[in-house]
């Protein structure tokens, strides 16, 4: 869905870093490097950038 503005385990904020992430991954790029570039060592972090699916637009097609 939406990437967490705070990492849920150490707290770091990450969600400003999600549209660059996306950007070059689109590109091509390893998901991995992409991660180190950004600065993103920490497991946690790198966990929730790399099990998060975007569906935002599946779901945007149905209303409440």
């Amino acid at each position: 869905m939406l990437i967490p503005v705070r990492c849920m385990t150490c707290g770091r904020p990450i969600s400003g870093l999600w549209e660059k992430y996306i950007e070059r991954m689109e590109k091509g790029e390893k998901p991995g490097k992409v991660l180190d570039d950004l600065g993103i060592t920490n497991y946690c972090c790198r966990a929730l950038f790399l099990t998060n699916k975007n569906i935002l637009n599946k779901i945007a097609k149905f209303r409440v």
